[in-house]
């Protein structure tokens, strides 16, 4: 039976998991909804999902939405070893750490600075753009000398996190400051199976 993943092709959160599928190697039957449209509103969807949110997976229902939580049932579902999201407690606490920092401060001063602009046609606020160059200081930070941002593996937090900085990227803003931040880039690019499919596009 195919995993149905309810999405939008643009939203960075639906290409977390798009990027996820790929590194562990499982196909996704891609069910795009058009929120214009009000797909995600139908009496259908809602009784999959009630908070009506995307993106959605229904994996032979088993029903799923909130894209990291997607990301980590996945790999513990079809991983086939755990070095995107490590069992060692310890490791495993900073992937969780880095997903939660995109979540809650990093791909939230995006929404926060842009999608008013974008969706209300309001003006930028200045005072929200020092909360994107304070989110991405940390980023920066936490990434180092490191390869990838909790160390020399990629990892689930990559994906997430790679989503938001190439989202970032389309919305025109320079990250070229943060030079840790602009080679990790380079190289999550060029490692993440299935990158160019998966998000790049």
């Amino acid at each position: 039976m195919p995993i149905d993943f309810y999405y939008v092709p643009g939203s960075a959160p639906c290409r977390n998991v798009l990027l996820t599928a790929k590194a562990v190697g499982v196909k996704l039957n891609l069910k795009y909804t058009d929120l214009i449209k009000g797909d995600h509103l139908t009496p259908e969807f809602i009784k999959i999902n009630p908070q009506h949110t995307i993106p959605t997976l229904d994996d032979n229902g088993f029903v799923l939405w909130e894209s990291r939580a997607i990301m980590t049932y996945l790999q513990h579902q079809y991983g086939k070893d755990d070095s995107l999201y490590p069992k060692n407690p310890k490791k495993r606490a900073l992937v969780d750490q880095r997903l939660y920092f995109d979540n809650g401060t990093l791909y939230a001063s995006l929404a926060d600075y842009y999608y008013p602009v974008i969706f209300r046609n309001e003006s930028y606020d200045p005072a929200k753009l020092e909360k994107i160059n304070e989110a991405f200081k940390f980023l920066d930070l936490f990434i180092g000398n490191n390869d990838y941002c909790t160390g020399n593996t990629l990892t689930l937090a990559d994906l997430s996190l790679v989503s938001t900085v190439s989202t970032f990227e389309l919305l025109k803003y320079d990250f070229s400051p943060y030079k840790n931040v602009s080679r990790w880039y380079a190289k999550v690019k060029a490692t993440a199976p299935g990158y160019e499919e998966a998000n790049e596009k």
